[in-house]
């Protein structure tokens, strides 16, 4: 009887920091704090994050900001398929050769997009997991546009910084819920899946950075339209500290339609945005804009 094999299968090699710094000096590139460019250098968090996210074997994964393609590797080994959406041309044209020399078995299974993801609506194959090492500056707004613009998109992990993290994931009644906690709402739910310190990056930031994890879920039954009620999230909170009545007075028409529709809807008009939960801004759009007008 031949013994079973007990030594464990080879783990396959991901960019270290002097890897990361040599491909940035062959393409002449400098981190920018104008993109939000954090390239992670540390292998064991590249793992941490591709384990977080859950990834299936048979998964399409979209990565947004590859960058150096630290993350990049790491997804390749964990999903089917990766696509990489980059803003910066001199960063995608290096990615590619990065994937041929590190991952030559892949390079089918990799589709490089030139874009700002803001932009992107179409994909050259339909993701289902979100996993991303996302700028700062631009982390809620792209999370937001790519689970509205692909449906397919069922889960994901992003790394965002730790103050968004907490945001994303916040729910009602918490001082730091807000219009990304709402609006996150309406597409699944987020919740905090860990911090990474500030080591692991270069240029390394002066803040933690934290893991988000999110399962898309069914939007809220309503005949009301997504504009509609993020038109109402946006009012409520651009003045955070106002009652509803008084905060959705210009949105409404006056502070008394602005109760009208509240009161219909079920809510407290002296009650804050903050304490409201996605059902009840679903509710107070669909007061003003009833099914049968």
């Amino acid at each position: 009887m031949t013994e079973p094999n007990s030594e464990p299968a080879a783990v396959a090699p991901l960019l270290g920091a002097a890897d990361i710094r040599r491909l940035a000096e062959e393409i002449g590139v400098r981190p920018t704090k104008t993109l939000g460019q954090n390239f992670v250098i540390d292998g064991n968090t590249i793992r941490r994050i591709v384990s977080a996210a859950g990834i299936d074997p048979e998964e399409t994964v979209l990565e947004v900001g590859p960058g150096l393609g630290s993350l990049t590797l790491g997804l390749l080994d964990a999903a089917k398929t990766v696509v990489a959406v980059e803003i910066d041309p001199v960063l995608a044209g290096k990615l590619p050769e990065t994937v041929r020399t590190w991952r030559p078995e892949a390079v089918d299974e990799f589709h490089l997009v030139l874009s700002d993801a803001m932009k992107v609506t179409e994909l050259p194959v339909q993701p289902t997991a979100l996993v991303a090492n996302l700028p700062y500056n631009v982390a809620v707004p792209v999370v937001l546009h790519l689970l509205q613009h692909f449906p397919s998109l069922q889960h994901g992990l992003v790394m965002v910084q730790d103050e968004v993290a907490d945001r994303l994931a916040a729910g009602p009644g918490s001082k730091i819920y807000g219009v990304p906690s709402v609006k996150a709402a309406w597409y699944g739910h987020m919740r905090k899946a860990g911090v990474i310190g500030m080591n692991v990056f270069w240029p390394a930031p002066k803040i933690h950075s934290g893991l988000v994890s999110f399962t898309r879920g069914a939007p809220p039954a309503t005949h009301a339209t997504r504009e509609q009620v993020f038109a109402v999230i946006d009012a409520a909170f651009a003045q955070r500290r106002k009652t509803l009545r008084a905060a959705l007075a210009t949105w409404a028409g006056s502070a008394a339609e602005a109760e009208r529709f509240i009161v219909a809807a079920g809510v407290d008009p002296t009650a804050r945005g903050e304490v409201l939960d996605i059902n009840a801004f679903v509710r107070i759009a669909e007061a003003r804009h009833p099914l049968d007008a």
